[in-house]
């Protein structure tokens, strides 16, 4: 089992930066593939980016030139570097972490960006 719990959101405005941490803890191997996902109000979750162990990175095309995704597996943890954020990146982040062929979710994050 895998326990996920995010911190880092809250209120910024237009133009501003957050990091988003995942830390994740419980009885597992091996954490393969963690990534961050969003949900804003009335739509469907989105993925945002995901990074394997070995460090390679998956970024929707929309926000690969503002967000960054990172990981430090010694910690099993996973960041969101945010930045020139906008009030459409207005969500719930979400993170998510495979291990074992299980997929795992966080409670999420409220990020909010409003003037």
């Amino acid at each position: 089992q895998v326990q996920l719990v995010e911190s880092g959101g809250g209120l910024v405005q237009p133009g501003g930066s957050l990091r988003l941490s995942c830390a994740a803890s419980g009885s597992f191997f091996r954490i393969n593939v963690m990534g961050w996902y969003r949900q804003a109000p009335g739509k469907e979750r989105e993925l945002v980016a995901t990074i394997t162990r070995g460090g390679s990175t998956n970024y929707a095309d929309s926000l690969k030139d503002r967000f960054t995704i990172s990981r430090d597996n010694t910690k099993n943890t996973v960041y969101l570097q945010m930045n020139s954020l906008k009030p459409e990146d207005t969500a719930v982040y979400y993170c998510n972490a495979e291990s074992r062929q299980r997929y795992y979710w966080g409670q999420g994050t409220q990020v909010t960006v409003t003037v």
